[in-house]
């Protein structure tokens, strides 16, 4: 598991990591639909493999105020890191996005999720990490979620964005249940670590690059 080791193979780690953007921002078109009228904080709970960089990348963008790391899909008992991670609880690592409509659409979250945030077309698995808690999940809160949700994964894969089809199941949210305290804000009390610096800062430099005007100011203007 990958919080059990400190060090990995460098050049798995960038093959691995080379396969969590598989196409450029820049042409990833903008949702058709878009979440109507939403008014007030809003929250998106979504699961795209290891938390820590997902986490990370939504913490960057204007109008969201608060990401927290934690696990979806599974009942409370089950809902702890030792469990999850034998991949039978049914959880996936997943992250809770608050965030406001008037400044960032529920769309174009969306649209950061799977054009940076992770690899849609992986099937329990991202990069190293292999299982179902590592798979690509969004659980929606209400109909107009789902219905966003899925017109846009039609969308994608009508346009065929992708070279697969996109695995991303879409399922009602029944409960998020925060990570332990040592899995928050991971990558900003751990840059060097291995994994992250493998894995997930690739992300956050694809995300500035191809995404500043969804930035917010201070790491927009720190983005070199």
């Amino acid at each position: 598991m990958k919080k059990l080791f400190a060090l990995i193979i460098a050049g798995a780690a960038v093959v691995a990591c080379a396969a969590t953007v598989p196409v450029s921002a820049s042409n990833f078109p903008d949702p058709a639909r878009d979440q109507a009228s939403a008014s007030g904080t809003q929250t998106a709970v979504f699961a795209g493999g290891c938390f820590w960089g997902v986490e990370a990348v939504f913490e960057q963008l204007n109008g969201v105020s608060d990401v927290v790391s934690g696990y979806a899909g599974g009942s409370r008992q089950t809902a702890r890191y030792e469990a999850v991670g034998t991949g039978t609880t049914g959880h996936a690592e997943s992250v809770k996005i608050t965030y406001d409509p008037a400044r960032v659409s529920y769309g174009q979250l969306l649209k950061v999720f799977f054009a940076v945030a992770h690899d849609p077309t992986e099937v329990n698995r991202q990069g190293p990490d292999e299982g179902t808690q590592y798979r690509s999940a969004i659980f929606y809160g209400n109909d107009d979620q789902k219905a966003v949700a899925e017109a846009y994964v039609q969308q994608l894969n009508g346009a065929k964005v992708f070279k697969r089809p996109i695995a991303t199941k879409i399922t009602a949210l029944d409960g998020f249940y925060p990570a332990e305290g040592y899995h928050q804000n991971f990558l900003v009390r751990n840059p060097t670590y291995p994994y992250i610096v493998a894995n997930d800062l690739p992300k956050l430099r694809a995300l500035k690059a191809e995404f500043p005007q969804l930035l917010k100011a201070t790491t927009a203007s720190t983005k070199k």
